[in-house]
């Protein structure tokens, strides 16, 4: 399965969001990542659909990637959907009806991604694994940028990919939250293939140089 760097651009500079978004497209990133927040299911506030519409209006042609970290979620996915979104995950936690809102992002378009916290079990995944196209393992606790890698999260990764590959079915695994150049490889391993990196990559000197980095170590066996 090809792997994939998605800048989460929660740690982009918002005064020239348009030209960081250049920048790690020019350095190599593959997806844009959206953190969607309400202040209400997670303790912040970030960015809206009216910021994905602006993005692809620029010209960003890569695919958007949209994590939401809100409740309820059914009319986002559809704002976002309409607004250029490729890809749209929600927390099963976070809506009354679950299958509602996968066939809600299918409808609209979009690939359909279920989000697990570190505390969210695996079982969430029992009904509804042929319904969606990737899972979203977060690796650290929804809110913030910048936090440190939950190290048990691999062994999720792990089990995650086993259930996956017992099924036969082609989903894809993303994770989020303190991936930097010292632990993708790791993570890879585990069985992830879309690898989100705010902070590593834009609080870095060189966004080129850091993305080069992370997908020397995700292509080396």
């Amino acid at each position: 399965m090809k792997n994939f760097i998605a800048p989460s651009i929660l740690s982009a500079n918002f005064a020239e969001l348009g030209k960081e978004v250049d920048s790690v497209i020019s350095a190599g990133a593959d997806i844009i990542h959206f953190d969607v927040m309400d202040n209400h299911y997670v303790p912040n506030l970030t960015i809206g659909p009216q910021v994905c519409k602006s993005l692809v209006d620029y010209g960003v042609k890569k695919p958007i990637d949209v994590h939401l970290m809100t409740s309820p979620v059914d009319e986002l996915i559809t704002q976002f959907s309409d607004a250029g979104a490729s890809m749209i995950s929600f927390h099963p936690e976070a809506t009354q009806h679950v299958d509602r809102s996968i066939e809600l992002i299918k409808n609209n378009g979009c690939k359909a991604g279920i989000a697990l916290n570190p505390a969210s079990p695996l079982s969430l995944l029992d009904h509804i694994l042929e319904k969606i196209d990737f899972i979203l393992i977060m690796s650290v606790n929804p809110g913030y940028g910048g936090q440190k890698f939950i190290a048990n999260s691999l062994e999720k990764i792990k089990k995650c990919k086993e259930i996956i590959s017992n099924s036969g079915l082609d989903i894809e695994i993303e994770v989020d939250g303190g991936i930097g150049i010292n632990n993708i490889k790791t993570i890879k391993e585990s069985g992830a293939n879309i690898f989100v990196a705010g902070s590593a990559i834009f609080n870095s000197d060189n966004y080129e140089d850091t993305i080069k980095k992370m997908k020397q170590e995700i292509s080396a066996e």
